[in-house]
């Protein structure tokens, strides 16, 4: 689902709400209010509650959110039934970790490919993931279909590497390197840059009146 008016935070934050949703149902849970929802996942209830009003209205007045309506309904938002297959570029000791990790608690979403340009690792597998060459990429990218492609290669190659994963179709790119990367506005990229978010932890933890 693609809708301009629901913000880009609201969106970050579904799949947080889903999860939470999930772990209360196995918990025998079957409502909750903003409230209490708010005390698990440490978001303030009014910001949920504008969240799901995006959605229409997911709730009744006095009674909270069924929650197995929200699943159902989070689960179709976040394409929950469709397997996401992931390609991994960079074989480093990041990307070794994200290959054995292989989001073991997500049924609906796979590292299906990896590259890498050391010789001795490809060819081989990690985490029964296939390791190709750099080489291969655009060649390989288009026949598998896959759209979305997590970068942890070095600074120095990022752009470079992001300008072939667009030119081989990807959609999506999870982008762990430091570099702000130059893409086309149809090819959406999340940063995630570990250093800095330390940097803001530890200044939250040095200021914390």
């Amino acid at each position: 689902m693609k809708d301009d008016r629901i913000p880009r935070a609201t969106v970050k934050r579904l799949p947080l709400y889903y999860r939470h949703l999930n772990i209360l149902s196995d918990q025998g849970k079957s409502r909750i209010s903003s409230k209490e929802l708010s005390e698990i996942v440490k978001i303030d209830s009014a910001t949920i509650r504008k969240d799901f009003s995006y959605f229409g209205e997911l709730g009744r007045k006095g009674y909270g959110y069924d929650i197995q309506k929200l699943i159902q309904f989070f689960r179709k938002i976040l394409d929950q039934d469709e397997v996401a297959k992931v390609a991994l570029i960079g074989v480093g000791n990041l990307g070794k970790a994200l290959l054995n990790y292989n989001f073991i608690k997500n049924d609906n979403m796979r590292i299906d490919l990896a590259f890498d340009t050391n010789k001795q690792k490809i060819g081989h597998s990690i985490g029964n993931v296939h390791i190709y060459a750099l080489d291969e990429l655009e060649k390989t990218l288009k026949e598998s279909g896959i759209q979305v492609a997590i970068l942890t290669v070095p600074a120095s190659a990022s752009q470079q590497v992001a300008d072939r994963l667009v030119d081989s179709g990807i959609e999506g790119i999870l982008n762990f390197t430091p570099v702000r990367l130059n893409v086309p506005d149809t090819v959406q990229v999340h940063s995630i840059d570990l250093a800095v978010e330390l940097q803001t932890l530890n200044y939250f933890l040095k200021n914390k009146s």
